[in-house]
């Protein structure tokens, strides 16, 4: 995870074990909440677009519950990347299949990015009333406002990190169903074929850090995009 952008803002003594500790409620609350959020927003969009498979199955709701996914929910914890029970779709519901496939897919990635941009946010505020400054950038030494400052940095990036691992145009991820409304019909079947082997592959090189490169690179990128967005408003402000 890209927690060391946020976190490298942030000096002080003890923080090792409190940005430890900040981390793993983060991925407990974005187990909780966010995860469920981004099936919401696949199951959202399906609607939207004509297909009602999610809301007939109960899962279009953000009980955490119905999309806790436990194998899904311990990666996130150890490795910072994780997933939930994904909500049924039913592309014969939608006009345009590819398409509408696309838009559905999208979604949850986007519902992460939202809540990583409302993290950054709460960063922010919290930073200011703790007597910090976004535009000077002066953080306060309260151990109480230090660790909502790391809990709320490691929200955003773990969200980032969730968007972007999404994103990889590798089935069962969502970039796969992005990236299967420019092929063919038939280069998609074959796509797909393979599906649980890549599946299984691409953890393999996750857990080795064979993707650490590129990955890094893609969230470094949209935090800096995030972040700039957070902090906008602020330094508008001059606080």
């Amino acid at each position: 995870m890209l927690f060391n952008v946020i976190q490298s803002m942030i000096q002080g003594q003890g923080f090792n074990a409190m940005s430890a500790f900040a981390d793993v409620v983060a991925s407990i609350l974005i187990i909780i909440f966010i995860l469920p959020f981004h099936e919401y927003a696949h199951g959202w969009a399906a609607k939207k677009l004509g297909d009602p498979t999610a809301e007939n199955a109960g899962r279009l709701t953000f009980n955490p519950l119905a999309s806790l996914d436990p194998f899904g929910a311990l990666f996130l914890i150890l490795f910072g990347f994780g997933w939930a029970k994904p909500v049924p779709i039913d592309p014969r519901y939608f006009k345009n299949p590819k398409k509408d496939m696309a838009l559905t897919a999208v979604a949850g990635p986007l519902a992460n990015l939202l809540a990583s941009l409302a993290s950054g946010i709460l960063f922010n505020v919290v930073l200011l009333v703790g007597g910090g400054s976004v535009t000077y950038g002066l953080y306060p030494e309260n151990s109480i406002v230090q660790f909502f400052l790391l809990f709320f940095g490691a929200c955003t990036t773990i969200n980032i990190s969730l968007a972007v691992f999404n994103l990889l145009p590798i089935p069962p991820l969502d970039g796969s169903r992005i990236l299967g409304m420019f092929l063919s019909d038939r280069a998609m079947m074959a796509y797909y074929r393979y599906e649980k082997y890549i599946m299984f592959g691409i953890f393999a090189l996750l857990l080795i850090g064979a993707l650490d490169v590129p990955l890094n690179f893609l969230q470094r990128v949209f935090t800096f995009g995030i972040m700039s967005l957070a902090n906008l408003p602020f330094r508008l402000l001059g606080v």
